[in-house]
C-alpha cells in the first residue's frame, strides 16, 4: 500500500534536509578554510642570494634576482624591469660591503615605503686584498671595506642565510617554524659538503694558483688554496704590459701550473698566460648558474672546489 500524500511529502522533506546537512558538513572545511596567501615578493641582487632565499622560503616566497649567473656584479647597470621588481618587493637582500654600488639609487627611485633592504653580510669578518702578496686590491670603497666576495666561503654563506631567515620571519611570522626548519636542514647539508670537500683535498701538495681578479680569498682560506698572483690590478681594469710581463716571469720561475678565471670575465688574458707559460686555465664561477651544474649554491661550491682541486692535482709532479 502506498503511503498517503502527507507522509510521502514529510519523508521527502526529511531526506532533503539530510542531503543538505551532509553537503554543508562536507563543504564546510573548504568554505571556511583560510584563503591561500600570496608568496612574498622578494628581490635579491645576485643569484646566490636567490637560491639561499628559496631554500628557506620554499613556496612562501617569489624571488627575483637582478643579476643572472653570467653578469658581472661589479659592472652591472640596473634595467627598467629591475625598478618594477623593486617596487613590488617586500624585501630586498643585498651582499653589501660596497659590492652593489647601484642599489641605493635603485631603491630611492623605486620609492617604496614598505620595502626593507637587508644586508646579509653583517657580522662577517672581512678579508683585505693584499697587493704586496701578488694580489690586487679592489677599487675605491671595496679596498677600504674589505673584499666583498664573502659568499664563496660556505661558513659565510651560512651567516647570510641566517640573516635571510630572520628577515623572512619578521615579515611573515606565520611561517616561522617552517623557515627555521628549512634553514636547519640546509645548513646541515652545506656543512656536510664543506667537510667532504675538505677531505677530498688532503692529498694536495701544490695548492698555488694565479687568480683572474680578487674573487677567491675566502674560498682559498677555507679550503687551503694559495693565491700567489692576480691578473687584474682592480675590478674592471686590465693589467699593463709590464704587469703581464711580471706575471709571466713569475709563473715560469715558480712553476705555477694553474690560472683561475671566471665565466663572468673575458678569457683573453688567462689564455695568453697559458700560451706563454704552459699553465692550465680553469674557468670557475662566482655566481650560481654561471656554468652548467652550478644552479644552486651547493652545486656551485662543489663545482668550483672540485674543478680547482682536480686541476692542481693533475699538475702535481710535472
Amino acid at each position: 500500500m502506498l503511503p498517503s500524500s502527507p507522509m510521502l511529502i514529510l519523508r521527502l522533506v526529511r531526506l532533503a534536509w539530510i542531503i543538505l546537512i551532509s553537503y554543508v558538513l562536507l563543504a564546510a572545511p573548504l568554505a571556511f578554510a583560510a584563503p591561500p596567501t600570496e608568496p612574498l615578493n622578494i628581490v635579491v641582487t645576485i643569484p646566490v642570494l636567490k637560491d639561499l632565499t628559496e631554500q628557506v622560503g620554499g613556496p612562501h616566497v617569489r624571488v627575483t634576482s637582478l643579476l643572472n649567473g653570467y653578469e658581472n656584479e661589479h659592472t652591472y647597470s640596473p634595467k627598467p624591469s629591475d625598478l618594477v621588481a623593486v617596487r613590488k618587493a617586500r624585501l630586498l637582500f643585498e651582499v653589501g660591503i660596497g659590492l652593489e654600488v647601484w642599489v641605493s639609487s635603485l631603491v630611492k627611485n623605486a620609492g617604496s615605503a614598505s620595502l626593507r633592504v637587508v644586508t646579509t653580510t653583517k657580522g662577517i669578518a672581512l678579508l683585505r686584498d693584499r697587493p704586496d702578496r701578488g694580489g690586487a686590491a679592489h677599487a675605491g670603497e671595496e679596498e677600504e671595506r674589505g673584499n666583498p666576495h664573502v659568499w664563496l666561503d660556505p661558513e659565510n654563506a651560512m651567516t647570510m642565510m641566517r640573516h635571510i631567515t630572520e628577515a623572512l620571519i619578521q615579515v611573515d611570522p606565520a611561517h616561522a617554524t617552517e623557515y627555521r626548519a628549512n634553514q636547519a636542514s640546509y645548513l646541515r647539508k652545506l656543512d656536510q659538503l664543506r667537510q667532504d670537500l675538505s677531505d677530498r683535498m688532503t692529498h694536495l701538495v701544490d695548492r698555488r694558483f694565479i687568480a683572474h681578479h680578487p674573487a677567491w680569498p675566502y674560498l682559498a682560506r677555507r679550503f687551503g688554496f694559495q693565491i700567489v698572483g692576480t691578473i687584474q690590478p682592480q675590478s674592471g681594469s686590465e693589467p699593463s704590459a709590464l704587469q703581464l710581463h711580471g706575471l709571466i716571469a713569475k709563473i715560469k720561475k715558480e712553476r705555477i701550473k694553474v690560472v683561475v678565471s671566471e665565466i663572468q670575465l673575458s678569457q683573453k688574458i688567462p689564455d695568453l698566460l697559458a700560451k706563454e707559460t704552459g699553465a692550465r686555465v680553469v674557468v670557475l664561477t662566482t655566481l650560481t648558474g654561471g656554468l652548467p651544474n652550478t644552479e644552486t649554491y651547493i652545486d656551485m661550491l662543489r663545482y668550483n672546489v672540485l674543478q680547482l682541486t682536480n686541476a692542481l692535482d693533475g699538475s702535481s709532479g710535472r
